[in-house]
């Protein structure tokens, strides 16, 4: 019997049906293609034991004048710095009070304490570190006082509450799978002091969501974000997610909280220092004070500020201008004859969503145009203009940079960008969208893996909350494939020997190592399946007889001592029907047989219009490559 050699095109297809698509891939998870044919993508480890405290959407490592390597994390709660897998909280103050502004209260057999600090402006989930304070007379010792809360309700303007914990506890020490595990203290009934009239609270600045809430009115906002049957401000987004960006000014840092403040971190402090507001730094003239976005050109060393207030209305923000420093400086921002700095304001759209530097220009993403934004040099410092109206992009982070493309994902559609705005030919768009959270679009980010010329987005499915799907396209293959995985932030390597990513369950993840999932102890299993389309004789108007095939199946650098991946042949008659067999003739509609490394030949017994094949592993230790398998299939002679 003749062998027939199965040569399915590169990429997964979803946008005509499995019948339509003969010859081509359906379905997928967990796999990505290489020169045409797919494999089982590697694995990813832990970066580091230690956690972070909320929804990591920040990533960005750098290298200070000592060659250490630093790694900026922003997150929903804080802003830390990674160095060699620990983390240090820098994240900005708000305010800090006054001597004996803050007084305790105690509940004998409670570890809950209320404290009082007029106009606190504090919300839920804020953290606030206390130092001057004296023991409340019991188990409530000034040890267990002055060290860092997280805040667990806001009772009113001038009242909240924390939990009491043992003294000398850290928060990073407390950081468990992303979470807080204290061991608390409970006051007795010699705890009936107020802390003394040395108190002092320091406010780091007020946490964000790690969710979008939209509506208005009470209840439209997470609970206790606000007092009691207060009602939001907007009729739209009224609580945003919280997104950093941030980027590296020398050794040091500047980090801007979405529509929030703009701060300086100073690397030669060290590490136990907190990052400052911009214009708190000596000689500031003019500094922007709110932001969408910050961003250091590297060509011409200027700081810019996207979406900020404009320099004759400080304080008040607009989505639409662009402000520069002065060339090679942090903090002159008034435009004058004998300074570089502006500003600039976009005409088209509503707000600036993003901004991105490539090696000739910086692209500005409004909600409806995409602008290039190109040093000139003096008097004019930059120009701007539009290259393309009436595109849309996803969220601040859908877009990437690579080899001076630009790729970002839209709202129905996928771009990219090299000197023009395309719209880029997508096999599973409507896999995609038509499976997507729109409420929760802010959340998309997108992630280059240059070693397998990859762009990936990854983003929340219609049921979720949280971004559990991701979609890749390989620029160099031009195809497209998908699968089930979670990831709030992503870099490539480059500083670092890995692509490194965020999860939501408070870690980071080196990817591209090993050949399983990391996340548990011991790792486990990464299972993956690529699905084809059904394949016929001919013009699909004969029956076939399939018995044997021979795998083409790689398990190059596989460190399991048995790998095993499962080849499964499905016939059917029809693109809706069932194989319907007599049982005198013993054949059935799949058959799954394994491969392993000293398999030679399968064996089938299977007769229909059309096969499929359907590859699969769910081993740990282990990898695998698909070449043109053969498959021994000939006419049976009905019709």
């Amino acid at each position: 019997m003749p062998y027939a050699k199965l040569q399915f095109k590169t990429g997964i297809n979803r946008e005509v049906t499995s019948y339509t698509n003969e010859g081509g891939w359906y379905d997928g998870d967990k796999i990505r293609f290489r020169f045409g044919f797919p494999e089982k993508i590697k694995g990813w480890v832990k970066q580091s034991p230690q956690s972070f405290l909320g929804s990591c959407r920040a990533l960005l490592p750098w290298v200070t004048l000592n060659q250490d390597k630093l790694i900026g994390v922003g997150t929903s709660v804080k802003y830390y710095i990674n160095q060699g897998g620990g983390y240090s909280d820098i994240t900005p103050l708000r305010a800090t009070t006054t001597a004996g502004a803050v007084t305790f209260s105690a509940t004998t057999g409670d570890y809950v304490l209320e404290v009082t600090d007029v106009a606190h402006g504090a919300v839920e989930g804020d953290f606030v570190t206390f130092s001057g304070a004296a023991s409340l007379g019991g188990n409530i010792t000034a040890g267990v006082l002055n060290q860092e809360y997280q805040i667990v309700n806001v009772v009113d303007a001038d009242t909240y509450h924390v939990e009491a914990r043992l003294a000398g506890t850290t928060i990073s020490s407390i950081t468990v799978n992303g979470e807080l595990d204290p061991t608390y203290v409970t006051a007795n009934s010699s705890d009936s002091g107020d802390g003394g009239a040395s108190v002092v609270g320091a406010y780091q600045i007020n946490t964000g969501l790690d969710t979008t809430v939209f509506g208005a009115g009470w209840g439209a906002g997470p609970w206790s974000r606000g007092t009691w049957g207060s009602a939001s401000t907007s009729s739209l987004a009224i609580n945003t997610l919280r997104l950093w960006s941030h980027d590296p000014y020398g050794e040091d840092l500047l980090i801007n909280v979405r529509d929030g403040g703009i701060y300086y971190w100073d690397a030669s402090a060290g590490l136990t220092t907190r990052a400052v507001a911009l214009n708190s730094l000596a000689g500031s003239n003019a500094t922007p004070t709110i932001a969408k976005q910050i961003l250091v050109s590297d060509r011409d060393r200027h700081t810019i500020a996207f979406g900020c207030d404009p320099e004759g209305t400080p304080g008040v923000q607009d989505p639409m201008t662009i402000r520069f420093s002065s060339q090679e400086s942090l903090t002159q921002w008034a435009s004058t004859a004998t300074t570089t700095a502006g500003e600039l304001r976009l005409g088209s759209g509503s707000e600036i969503v993003c901004a991105l530097e490539t090696r000739q220009q910086i692209l500005v993403f409004t909600d409806t145009t995409l602008y290039a934004m190109q040093y000139l040099g003096p008097p004019f410092t930059f120009g701007v203009g539009a290259i393309s109206e009436s595109i849309s992009i996803r969220s601040p982070n859908s877009a990437a940079s690579v080899n001076d493309m630009v790729f970002w994902m839209g709202r129905n559609e996928f771009y990219v960008y090299g000197g023009t705005v395309e719209r880029l030919p997508c096999t599973v768009r409507d896999y995609v969208f038509d499976n997507f959270n729109e409420g929760q679009a802010e959340k998309v980010v997108s992630g280059v893996n240059a070693t397998n010329s990859e762009v990936w987005w990854f983003y929340p499915s219609a049921t979720s909350e949280n971004v559990d799907r991701y979609v890749v396209y390989n620029y160099l293959d031009q195809c497209w494939y998908y699968g089930n995985l979670g990831r709030t932030a992503w870099v490539d390597r480059g500083v670092l020997t890995n692509p490194l990513a965020a999860s939501a369950d408070g870690y980071l993840y080196e990817h591209e190592v090993g050949f399983d999932d990391g996340s548990t102890n011991p790792a486990s299993a990464i299972s993956a399946y690529i699905d084809s389309s059904p394949i016929d004789i001919g013009e699909g108007d004969q029956f076939m007889f399939i018995d044997r095939m021979i795998p083409d199946l790689s398990f190059e650098n596989t460190t399991s001592a048995n790998p095993s991946v499962a080849f499964a042949v499905s016939v059917q008659n029809y693109p809706f029907g069932s194989y319907s067999a007599t049982t005198s003739q013993n054949f059935t509609r799949t058959q799954v047989v394994p491969v392993t490394v000293a398999t030679e030949l399968l064996f089938y017994r299977l007769r229909g219009r059309q096969m499929s094949l359907k590859v699969s592993s769910s081993g740990a230790d282990m990898t695998w490559r698909l070449g043109s398998p053969r498959v021994s299939m000939r006419p049976d002679g009905r019709r």
